[in-house]
């Protein structure tokens, strides 16, 4: 089996990125490099710098992905051309250049907020995916966060990207966005509920839901974290208000039984550190390695995931199922369809219901083992590298058939995405 040719498009990408989504898009590609297949992916250096991000030190991971890092010499200029007009500008000559040279078998976007925008969608001539890591299709803030304050529940763009500090996008009054996702042969969805808010807010495309996924660990070499001398639940993400963790601090004022600890850092971590300041059962211990973040997985009792906006999925909560930890989520967005078909967990929308569900994990060992086993369970069976990349490469081989690439759906209804299947 012959092996594709795979471009790339994000906006973030490790180590010039913040959060799970870019982690998310860096999994794919070394799946996709793991089967055989040459992958390009292509970021934007200024944006995460001018974000406020830091340029990493080093060359990095040498993993097979060839990385195309953009930088203008612009500053933010170079991204706000780009949010303005919804095209690329100061990079259009190279992207073009990447897209129409690279004989790409399929044409993969994410983020491209800042990379492009819509007008990329049009560049290349592969098989064109897009993946929506985030609401931005129908979201100028991304995230379905209204004013900064509260769920969107219905449309207020104007003064809602004008709260988040944000210049207006009149493209997005002209119907040029949906124009450019007509061109797409597959979009891609990360949740039932996500595909459904998408939907709502007025997206017309047809999407797939595909989730995330993740490789398996050997459980045997990822023993429980020992460094901490009382039980504890974990919470796991960036430090930012959307995350929610503002609701669970106080209620360790109630639960004596159990410490919290909290493993990230963001924007939001000043105001989160005075709320649970001189609390003794709250602990703040910054960013983790991905072998030390397995350890305190192994080592809670549950973890806790209390955002308070509309995920497109949540990473999270499977890292967690993945080393047999129950999760207790909060009753909002994708969370429940994750926790109820994995039958590992709890969902809470009160201090009440946090406090009930952390009781009923440490007060009942065996509740809490059924849950564990049921959380190994779920994952190898819903959320396993191998069984995702199964499912991406049976609905890239039916988009492949609907746009005519019968070469390319051969391929991939042959088991291109299949671990070891393509050969150089």
């Amino acid at each position: 089996m012959r092996s594709l040719r795979v471009l790339m498009f994000t906006t973030f990408y490790p180590p010039y990125s913040f959060g799970g989504d870019a982690i998310g898009v860096q999994r794919m590609a070394r799946a996709l490099v793991s089967r055989g297949h040459h992958v390009t992916v292509v970021h934007d250096e200024d944006a995460f710098l001018n974000l406020g991000g830091k340029a990493p030190e080093g060359s990095g991971e040498d993993d097979g992905v060839q990385t195309i890092g953009l930088r203008s010499g612009a500053g933010v200029l170079s991204n706000l051309l780009t949010q303005q007009s919804g095209r690329p500008v100061m990079h259009r000559a190279k992207l073009r250049q990447i897209a129409e040279q690279g004989a790409w078998d399929i044409v993969w976007y994410n983020n491209v907020s800042l990379v492009g925008g819509p007008g990329l969608l049009d560049y290349g001539d592969g098989l064109k995916v897009y993946e929506a890591h985030e609401h931005w299709l129908v979201c100028p803030s991304h995230v379905l966060w209204r004013h900064g304050r509260e769920l969107c529940d219905g449309r207020e763009c104007l003064r809602c990207v004008l709260s988040h500090r944000r210049p207006p996008q009149v493209w997005r009054q002209t119907g040029y966005l949906d124009r450019q996702l007509d061109k797409i042969d597959l979009l891609i969805a990360k949740s039932a509920f996500s595909r459904d808010k998408h939907h709502e807010f007025g997206l017309r495309q047809k999407m797939e839901v595909l989730p995330y996924f993740l490789p398996d660990l050997d459980h045997a070499a990822t023993p429980p974290f020992k460094g901490h001398d009382r039980p504890y639940f974990l919470f796991v993400g960036r430090l930012e208000k959307i995350k929610g963790l503002q609701d669970v601090i106080p209620a360790m004022d109630r639960y004596e039984a159990a410490d919290l600890l909290i493993l990230g850092d963001g924007d939001y971590a000043e105001p989160l550190k005075q709320l649970a300041a001189g609390h003794p059962r709250v602990h703040f211990l910054g960013r983790k390695s991905p072998d030390e973040l397995a350890a305190y997985y192994r080592g809670a009792l549950g973890l806790i995931v209390p955002s308070v906006c509309y995920e497109t999925f949540g990473i999270i909560l499977i890292e967690s199922f993945r080393l047999g930890t129950p999760v207790i989520a909060r009753r909002l967005g994708p969370f429940p369809e994750i926790v109820e078909t994995a039958g590992a967990g709890a969902l809470f929308s009160s201090e009440d219901e946090v406090i009930a569900a952390m009781s009923a994990l440490q007060g009942n060992a065996a509740h809490r083992d059924a849950l564990s086993r049921a959380a190994r369970s779920a994952f190898v069976a819903h959320w396993h590298e191998d069984r995702v990349m199964a499912a991406y490469g049976e609905a890239l081989a039916a988009a492949a058939q609907r746009a005519g690439r019968h070469e390319l759906a051969r391929a991939l209804e042959g088991g291109a995405f299949e671990s070891g299947a393509a050969a150089a």
